[in-house]
């Protein structure tokens, strides 16, 4: 596609990376130069309440350019890749009706995936087999369960942590439900799905050097902690209607809250255990970082921008020149 087609047929941008690779600060860049409306593709983003955790954007940045599917839904509720799908689509189509054009930016790559491959039916969830591997997994533990999933699904226990309670769940649930593994699902672009995206306006922001990547986690967590994130989830335990088996409470870094206020039983939490609590909150959002950059890397149509190199942002401003021409303002 040349500019000017891309310029009459409203080309929709995308872009990816793992948390904190400064997708953020790009996706800002960009509104700087072309008329965007950003497509939040973030699980997280979607709650309300839930702002510190998910480092959702101020309101200054929400109030500077457009964005979408931010605080759309409360924490008691799901969200699934097929709402965001829903969603997304048509929200790509009313920004465009405005000639403007749709940025999509986010870190859940099973959103990227079904917008751009399209979604397999999937059995539903199972309220009797997801307790009752609930109820196992409290007897045995999530290694266990994980260690059931390698038996009967060795490619999606390959790429899980065995702690990784919500996706081993869902997998040994569509198993049990459908005699398949979940890893039978999803395998490819689904026949007749039509990709918004058009080759090269899918951008990856992705380290080269790990270390770099690992120093922002710490820094952002350390941040999100100081700007108050355990108050933040204190509040959300206060409700009384939110359990940490939710898929807003599983989220990286409230998880470990949730847990570590529960080990306090309402006492402030000590020096002691508040070093672990930042120790378990870095290490599983390092782990998140590490499925994203997997998930990534399996998306050949991606244009990779070194997000740790000193131009990354000049980079990512050329590969969007490359598609809607020079900067509109």
């Amino acid at each position: 596609m040349t500019t000017s087609e891309a310029r009459r047929g409203g080309v929709v941008l995308a872009m990816a990376g793992p948390t904190a690779s400064g997708k953020s600060a790009a996706s800002l860049a960009i509104a700087e130069r072309w008329p965007v409306e950003i497509i939040s593709v973030d699980s997280a983003l979607v709650y309300r309440g839930m702002d510190i955790g998910t480092a959702k954007p101020t309101p200054d940045e929400l109030a500077w350019v457009p964005h979408h599917l931010i605080d759309i839904t409360d924490p008691l509720q799901a969200y699934s890749a097929a709402d965001f799908v829903r969603d997304a689509t048509r929200l790509i189509g009313e920004i465009s009706a405005r000639g403007r054009t749709p940025l999509l930016v986010g870190g859940t790559m099973l959103y990227f995936k079904a917008l751009m491959q399209g979604l397999d039916e999937m059995p539903r969830a199972d309220a009797a087999v997801r307790a009752d591997i609930e109820a196992r997994s409290k007897a045995n533990g999530w290694p266990a369960m994980h260690a059931e999933l390698a038996r009967v699904d060795p490619a999606t226990a390959a790429r899980l942590a065995p702690n990784d309670s919500q996706r081993i769940q869902r997998a040994l649930e569509v198993f049990q439900v459908s005699g398949q593994p979940i890893s039978s699902f999803q395998t490819g672009p689904i026949s007749g799905h039509h990709n918004p995206l058009v080759p090269g306006a899918f951008i990856s922001l992705e380290p080269t050097d790990r270390a770099w990547l690992h120093a922002r986690i710490a820094q952002r967590f350390d941040a999100m902690l100081e700007a108050g994130f355990l108050e933040e989830v204190r509040a959300l335990r206060a409700r009384g209607d939110l359990q940490p088996d939710l898929p807003s409470m599983r989220c990286v870094g409230y998880r470990q809250a949730w847990e570590a206020l529960d080990t306090a039983g309402g006492a402030p939490l000590t020096s002691a255990q508040l070093a672990e609590l930042r120790d378990r909150g870095i290490f599983a959002t390092r782990q998140l970082a590490k499925r994203q950059i997997t998930w990534l890397r399996s998306m050949p149509e991606r244009v990779v921008v070194p997000c740790d190199a000193p131009d990354a942002l000049d980079q990512v401003v050329q590969c969007v020149q490359d598609l809607l021409g020079p900067p509109s303002h």
